[in-house]
């Protein structure tokens, strides 16, 4: 193929085939989009840091941020959608956790992002 002239630009053809071969398709899109939604969150963000290095049940997620059990139960239950948190469960009580090693490296890497100078 060869590359077009659009006005005053160059189109790289080439370039532009091997992108669109390369693309996502629309369900992961759509998945990655969710994923950064649910990151964008700074409450959700706050409870998944929380929850890095050790299991929280809600009534400690709440305390840790100062919010209601409420507005916790209703984060925790988009993040489970998500499959971001898992929980298990001791007698009455919910206990969350990551839902994998994924989770703490897509935090972990934007935060080496975030500090750099």
């Amino acid at each position: 193929m060869t590359d077009e002239i659009c006005g005053s630009r160059i189109i790289h053809k080439e370039k532009i085939d091997a992108a669109r071969e390369a693309a996502l398709v629309p369900q992961e899109v759509e998945g990655l989009s969710q994923l950064f939604k649910a990151f964008g969150d700074p409450s959700r963000l706050r409870i998944l840091y929380g929850l890095i290095n050790r299991e929280m049940c809600v009534c400690d997620l709440a305390a840790l941020l100062q919010i209601s059990e409420s507005a916790v139960s209703h984060q925790l239950r988009l993040l489970r959608t998500l499959r971001l948190v898992t929980n298990r469960r001791e007698g009455t009580v919910l206990y969350y956790s990551l839902a994998d090693e994924h989770v703490t490296e897509l935090i972990q890497v934007a935060l080496v992002h975030l500090r750099e100078e």
